[in-house]
C-alpha cells in the first residue's frame, strides 16, 4: 500500500481553474487551521480555530490578490495572474526518498514541502527515525510525520509495510502561521481529489497543500514561498 488513496472517501472535489481560483464542490467543510508553536518556538500542534459558513460550492483565491480572502473576488483578472501548473505528475513514491530506522521507516518527497516546520522538533524527524528503536523517539517521529500538512513526510510501520496516516475528515483548511507571522497554504485533508485545469486528476493523497499566495513554483502545490514573501491574508492572529 502507498499513502495515496485509490478510492476517495468523499464526493467533494477541488478543480484548479486556468489562471483562476480553486473551484470547490461537494459541500466540503472549510476551516481555519492555525499552527501552534511550543515553548521551544517550533510548531507543536494544529488548532482548528473556526469553521466558515457551509456552502455546497465555493471558489478559493489562489492568486493571492483577493480582497475577500480566502474566497476569490476575481482579482486574478486585473492582476493578470499566471497560474500555470508546473507540478510533476509522478506519484508520491516516485518522488520520495526513504530513511530506514530500527523501529520505523520514513519517506520524504521534498517537492511537496510547504515549510510548516513540524519536522524541526526534537532534532528533526529524520534523526528521530534513525533513533526509532527508542519508543519515545519513534512516537515523536510518527507524530511529526502525521502533522506534516503537505504529506511530504510519511511514517511507515516496518512490521506491516503500511503507511501510518492520520485519520482526517475530507475537508479543507486555511492555514495561518502566527509563529512566522505569515498566512500559509490551503490544507487539503482526507483524500479530497484535486483536478488539474486540463481535466486530469492528481494522485489522490490523504494530505496535500495548495498554494494560495500565487508565487509557488510548484503550482498547484505550495512550495513554502509564502514564508519568504511574508504572505499576509489579513488574519488578526498574525499581528499577535
Amino acid at each position: 500500500m502507498v499513502p495515496s488513496m485509490k478510492k476517495s472517501k468523499t464526493t467533494g472535489k477541488i478543480t484548479v481553474s486556468k489562471d483562476g481560483p480553486y473551484l470547490v464542490t461537494g459541500n466540503l467543510r472549510l476551516t481555519k487551521d492555525v499552527i501552534v508553536t511550543g515553548a521551544d518556538g517550533d510548531p507543536a500542534e494544529w488548532k482548528e480555530e473556526m469553521t466558515f459558513a457551509g456552502q455546497d460550492s465555493y471558489a478559493l483565491c489562489r492568486c493571492g490578490h483577493s480582497k475577500n480572502k480566502p474566497y476569490c473576488d476575481s482579482s486574478h483578472l486585473t492582476a493578470k495572474f499566471d497560474g500555470t501548473e508546473t507540478a510533476s505528475r509522478k506519484t508520491y513514491l516516485e518522488q520520495a526518498e526513504r530513511t530506514s530506522g530500527p523501529g520505523m521507516d520514513l519517506t520524504d518527497a521534498a517537492p511537496f514541502c510547504s515549510g510548516a516546520k513540524f519536522c524541526h522538533r526534537a532534532g528533526g524527524t529524520w534523526d528521530l527515525t534513525e533513533r526509532s528503536g527508542d519508543p519515545a523517539s519513534r512516537d515523536a517521529a510518527i507524530q511529526e510525520a502525521c502533522d506534516c500538512p503537505s504529506g511530504r513526510l510519511v511514517a511507515w510501520d516496518t512490521k506491516t509495510g503500511e503507511p501510518i496516516e492520520p485519520d482526517l475528515e475530507p475537508s479543507i483548511g486555511i492555514v495561518e502561521c502566527p509563529g512566522d507571522h505569515v498566512s500559509g497554504p490551503i490544507r487539503v485533508k482526507g483524500g479530497v481529489p484535486v483536478e488539474s485545469s486540463d481535466g486530469t486528476t492528481y494522485e489522490v493523497r490523504n494530505r496535500c497543500t495548495l498554494c494560495r499566495c500565487g508565487k509557488s513554483e510548484n503550482k498547484p502545490y505550495c512550495d513554502g514561498t509564502h514564508v519568504d514573501i511574508k504572505f499576509d491574508d489579513g488574519d488578526p492572529s498574525l499581528k499577535a
